[in-house]
């Protein structure tokens, strides 16, 4: 049975635990608010983005632009995990790593090779493990997320997607939809699909200037930035609200378990305090015989 020092010692060690727990909800907290005001301003830059895209798209062959065209018979397709750095986030990071595995065995076939890129520290180290085939990994930036990021991305699997190495490209991530709910999400980025027009209307005849080939010239490589950026905005923001969700859990069990234990503490202590009366009673009843 535990003596009262070591009730005592746990419920010191449960206090400190709590402390900690907290503060990792209030900088979440305060990290979640910053990253929410950018992910909601991103937004609808790329929804307007993916709109022109769409009308510019629908005046031109999609086989005359190499980010349009669609490889056929794919050889190489490869899929972009967005995860976190760190862990102590619920769930967060295991239902993407558990979807990408998935969607990685599905595509296996004969002839037909699969990669991955792994942004994200808790993504890349769970796939080097178990010695997937990894083309590139990108870890410790989402502190101070930058534009730059989603650019470096951009431009390898453009790259690898323009010189045929790749056939066809995905992206994995958590899409933020609350604190307490993230919406898991495979995209496909490359080739890009268009959204064509929606039924308008009053339908606009554009007249286009430069011509719609060399617009999308410039427009598709911003899309595929832009997108990639959406998703790192959303995965973070999604991580925050996971990991303050999750200490916040933390810190009421930490409550709960100093209440059982104080309350056996007292009950402990009680016992012993009765224990030594009756050895008294019982002393002072043996010294009148």
């Amino acid at each position: 049975m535990a003596t009262l020092r070591d009730i005592k010692r746990r419920i010191g060690s449960v206090k400190s635990t709590q402390q900690i727990t907290k503060a990792m909800k209030l900088v979440a907290a305060a990290k979640l608010r910053r990253a929410q005001e950018r992910m909601l301003k991103a937004r609808p830059y790329a929804r307007n983005l993916d709109e022109i895209l769409g009308h510019v798209s629908a005046k031109v062959d999609p086989g005359l632009h190499p980010l349009l065209t669609v490889h056929e018979e794919p050889k190489h397709i490869a899929f972009v995990v967005i995860t976190g750095d760190r862990g102590l986030a619920s769930s967060f990071n295991a239902n993407v790593i558990r979807r990408a595995t998935n969607e990685f065995q599905n595509a296996q076939r004969p002839g037909l090779q699969t990669s991955l890129i792994c942004v994200g520290k808790k993504g890349y180290e769970h796939f080097q493990r178990r010695n997937y085939p990894i083309l590139a990994k990108y870890t410790g930036f989402f502190n101070y997320l930058d534009f730059t990021h989603a650019q470096d991305i951009g431009e390898l699997i453009q790259q690898q997607y323009t010189g045929e190495k790749l056939d066809r490209i995905f992206l994995v991530y958590n899409e933020f939809k609350s604190v307490i709910q993230q919406n898991l999400t495979v995209q496909q980025l490359l080739p890009i699909v268009p959204r064509p027009p929606q039924d308008e209307r009053y339908p606009t005849d554009f007249i286009f200037e430069p011509s719609p080939l060399k617009i999308l010239d410039t427009l598709c490589p911003k899309y595929i930035n832009i997108e990639l950026w959406q998703a790192l905005l959303e995965s973070y923001a999604a991580e925050l609200g996971a990991r303050m969700a999750a200490m916040d859990a933390a810190t009421e069990n930490a409550k709960e378990i100093i209440m059982q234990l104080t309350l056996h503490y007292n009950k402990a202590r009680q016992a012993a305090i009765t224990k030594e009366l009756l050895e008294i009673v019982g002393g002072a009843e043996a010294l009148k015989k």
